[in-house]
């Protein structure tokens, strides 16, 4: 054989025996979800786990930006007093716990009725979830109960329509008390209720669910706070407050007569007309506790 021949023989054997340096194909990979960030609100707002019933009052509620108005940073500790079933909880949670804050839900008092006590069951129960919401705390407000939360270590205390709850039981003056003594110097406590018109007659007890704006700054200067701003976030100008079941005629409770109720019969109850107004005409209030302590002299005539 010639000798070329033999070089490009043994060139081309050798040449197979060498392994595939060709790259492979990378193999398939799993798609990769990436979770929202809760620690923004705006997903949190979006967030499955509300229903699109619970987002529908968001045109009503206007949480993003009445949280905006009450200064609310989610990394700090935050309480929410009678949260009732949890629709701002469901907002509030989520996000403070991404942030790295605490939450504190202030609970009606379970002693007080067999409702209450099913309330509270079902609260924490439903926001057992700690890798949503967290761990958070809970206490009690009511006319006899201890503080609602350590003194002075909370930043920010959050409350949506209850101050005639506590006016109808008589203890809107100490609930106010007790907010003060939990909140940090420059604490804020910021309060959503529905709106009586000036002009209008308030009564002690609150019995249609309506307090006036004068009322609600008295009762938190008494206790010792600084009233700081007022929003329309949640005004209804539409609303006349003068309702049949006072505000809870109007959504999302709709209040209506019973069949053996006089009112029944009266042509004037238009069910519609009432759903139609929406939900009820509010306050947005922002307090704080003040920095320092007043002087003594400062109190002086």
């Amino acid at each position: 054989m010639h000798k070329s021949v033999s070089v490009v023989l043994v060139f081309l054997v050798l040449v197979g025996c060498q392994p595939n340096t060709e790259p492979e194909a990378p193999p398939l990979s799993a798609e990769i979800i990436i979770a929202p960030d809760y620690s923004a609100l705006s997903n949190v707002l979006a967030g499955d786990w509300r229903t699109d019933k619970a987002k529908a009052r968001d045109a009503y509620r206007h949480p993003a930006q009445t949280l905006d108005f009450c200064e609310i940073d989610p990394a700090g500790q935050i309480a929410e007093v009678w949260p009732g079933a949890g629709w701002y909880s469901q907002i509030l949670l989520p996000w403070i716990h991404a942030n790295g804050g605490h939450f504190t839900a202030v609970a009606v008092d379970p002693a007080r009725s067999e409702q209450a006590a099913d309330l509270l069951s079902r609260y924490l129960e439903q926001y057992a979830e700690p890798e949503l919401y967290g761990a958070f705390s809970h206490s009690i407000l009511s006319a006899t109960s201890a503080p609602v939360a350590t003194a002075d270590s909370q930043d920010a205390i959050l409350t949506f329509r209850n101050v005639h709850s506590w006016m109808g039981r008589g203890m809107s003056e100490k609930a106010f008390a007790d907010f003060y003594a939990a909140l940090k110097p420059g604490g804020i406590l910021c309060l959503v209720e529905h709106r009586l018109p000036s002009a209008a007659v308030q009564d002690s007890k609150a019995p249609t669910g309506y307090v006036q704006e004068a009322m609600v700054k008295a009762l938190a200067a008494e206790a010792g706070f600084l009233f700081e701003a007022s929003a329309e976030i949640n005004a209804n100008p539409d609303d006349m407050t003068d309702h049949p079941f006072g505000v809870w005629t109007l959504p999302p409770v709709k209040r209506s007569p019973r069949d053996d109720d006089e009112r029944a019969a009266n042509p004037e109850f238009d069910r519609a007309f009432y759903d139609a107004l929406g939900e009820s005409d509010r306050m947005t209030l922002r307090f704080r506790k003040p920095a320092t302590a007043p002087t003594a002299e400062a109190n002086q005539p």
